[in-house]
């Protein structure tokens, strides 16, 4: 167990400084709030070689276009995209209001800065899933702990400097540490935490945060299933399917986890895949667009649900080549295993890696009901040429988030709200969804200023206004008037 007395205290600290600085400045104003998400972009550009560093450091090696597009460039764009919209989303949100009872009293509802957040953030995307909901919670006006994974020690300690160097203390601070510090964040009294992980840790971090009724935005897993059509088992369906598995070698929390295939069509995709790796990826296994699997103990854990698949009679089919001999940056080749028994921990575990399970199925409703049958996913992939056919599906099914003839996509829009339903979490970020999540939306009424309404009809005594009118109100509603 790791010893975070010092990170600890560092924690209890920050978040009394930030709460007393936000007392102070409850309404940034929008110039504030973009000047704030405006220092997200040059931070990582300025920092793009260091980001590369230290992610290959962790990771053993990490695929350098992953990381520009998706830690770097990925975040720059969100920020960009956030401060275009930061007016817009600031408007106060205007509601019916009843004439003839409240005259010409307005409703509406403005969106207020929560106030504290805290971040704890997963290992797999540390810049992204760090800095990326940054640009909402400052957009919506709050002041932010980020805690980064243990895992990503590199990334832990260039993030410190970087946020240090970029902001004050009291408005984003970074506080590295183990499991102790990661317990104690939850059990804080912040007005909102966001935790992106696994269900378990999810179920732990929000019965501390209800002790204290602190908000949670939960980021889960699960096995994000992709279902192919009658048809829609090609080449390039079938590439991008495995091409998405590869980024960060299926390391991602919407990666497909499973695909159900027409069992008609199972040697078609096998086939297809091992053309592609034939063609272009032919070293795959010990390239430097493979990323590294992030512990001996996730490498480990991974090459055990494959030996236990093989062990039960399982066909398994590896692309790219074999594992580097010392493996010291922990690369795998991607593995198939065609129609594994759904009592094998590849079936019941969300797999996190390189490892891709074909399920054929006989016809469309028994594909449908292999997903509903477990828990909804964080995201689901139809691939099929007849958009009415997948729209059944995508309507038949119920997920975090879904793409149609692609996969993963949902997850890299900047306008469009991410999250999970029931097991894979709760809340959103991303776009405004994401400004509300952390928003207070408050209902604010203004009463006529020239006091022409009937708001005295709630108020004693009643004969004169209030009875009256509740009379005529129910003859009306009953259809006697």
């Amino acid at each position: 167990m790791s010893d975070d007395t010092a990170a600890i205290k560092q924690l209890e600290e920050a978040l009394a400084i930030q709460k007393k600085a936000f007392l102070k400045n409850q309404c940034p104003s929008a110039e504030e709030r973009k000047a704030n998400v405006g220092k997200i972009p040059a931070m990582v550009l300025s920092n793009r070689d260091a980001i590369r560093e230290a992610l290959n450091k962790d990771f053993g090696n990490h695929a350098q276009t992953t990381t520009d597009l998706v830690e770097v460039l990925g975040v720059a764009g969100r920020a960009a995209y956030v401060i275009s919209k930061i007016d817009e989303w600031m408007k106060y949100d205007r509601r019916d209001m009843d004439a003839q009872m409240y005259g010409d009293g307005i409703g509406e509802v403005r969106y207020q800065p929560k106030g504290v957040i805290g971040n704890i953030v997963p290992w797999n995307f540390p810049v992204d899933l760090s800095l990326g909901p940054l640009c909402e919670m400052l957009a919506a006006g709050n002041r932010v702990i980020i805690k980064p994974s243990e895992f990503t020690p590199n990334i832990g300690a260039l993030l410190a400097k970087m946020i240090s160097d970029a902001y004050p203390a009291d408005l984003v601070t970074v506080i590295n540490g183990g499991l102790d510090l990661s317990k104690r964040f939850s059990q804080l009294k912040f007005n909102h935490i966001l935790y992106t992980g696994n269900p378990a840790v999810g179920k732990l971090v929000m019965g501390e945060a209800a002790k204290n009724l602190t908000p949670v935005t939960l980021e889960l897993g699960g096995k994000c299933p992709v279902i192919m059509t009658k048809g829609s088992v090609n080449a390039e369906n079938v590439e991008n399917i495995l091409g998405t598995k590869m980024l960060k070698n299926g390391q991602m929390c919407i990666t497909p986890d499973y695909v159900l295939v027409p069992e008609g069509d199972v040697e078609a995709f096998t086939g297809a895949a091992e053309k592609l790796f034939m063609e272009k990826l032919p070293n795959y296994a010990q390239n430097a667009d493979n990323t590294g699997i992030i512990s001996e103990r996730h490498l480990k854990r991974i090459t055990g649900m494959i030996e236990e698949a093989e062990k039960a009679g399982v066909k398994s089919i590896e692309l790219g080549g074999e594992a580097a001999k010392d493996n010291s940056k922990r690369q795998l080749p991607m593995t198939l295993l065609v129609n594994p028994g759904r009592d094998l921990s590849v079936m019941k575990e969300e797999i996190f890696g390189p490892v891709l399970p074909i399920i054929p199925y006989s016809n469309l409703e028994d594909a449908i009901d292999e997903v509903n049958d477990g828990e909804r996913p964080l995201g689901l992939y139809v691939y099929s040429d007849d958009l009415d056919a997948a729209n059944k599906i995508i309507d038949n099914t119920n997920s975090g988030g879904a793409a149609i003839n692609c996969a993963a996509m949902q997850g890299a829009l900047p306008s469009l709200g991410f999250g999970g339903s029931g097991n894979s979490g709760m809340g959103r970020h991303h776009g405004v969804e994401g400004f509300r999540e952390f928003s207070n939306p408050r209902g604010v009424v203004t009463r006529d200023a020239k006091r022409q309404d009937m708001i005295a009809a709630f108020m004693p005594p009643f004969a004169a206004l209030g009875q009256p009118m509740a009379d005529a109100a129910y003859k009306q509603a009953m259809g006697l008037a």
